[in-house]
């Protein structure tokens, strides 16, 4: 018997990406509705779309192409930190460059 976990096969996990992507993208959508504390406009719902399914491709493009699991969380790694601080760039400036608004 293999203890080991299967990996999911990659169209699975594209579909996995793609809909958890889109997933994140309805909670600020959803809270819109009920609430005035999130307004989002259409320009933030476009970064924010193109900052989750980009890194989802990017990490899914890893996983395809990188042979070395090492290698793989590695790469998979710095694209989810280089998600985060961008992500809190655009959200609170904590850099001051310019595409923060700052």
């Amino acid at each position: 018997m293999n203890t080991e976990l299967q990996r999911p096969a990659p169209k699975k996990r594209l579909a996995i990406i793609l809909i958890s992507a889109s997933l994140l993208l309805a909670i600020p959508f959803i809270a819109m509705q009920f609430t005035d504390e999130v307004n989002w406009s259409p320009m933030d719902f476009l970064m924010a779309a193109i900052l989750l399914f980009g890194t989802g491709l990017l990490c899914e493009f890893v996983l395809r192409k990188v042979t070395k699991k090492s290698y793989r969380f590695l790469l998979c790694a710095v694209i989810l930190i280089a998600l985060i601080l961008i992500w809190l760039e655009l959200a609170v400036g904590i850099f001051g460059t310019s595409i923060a608004g700052s």
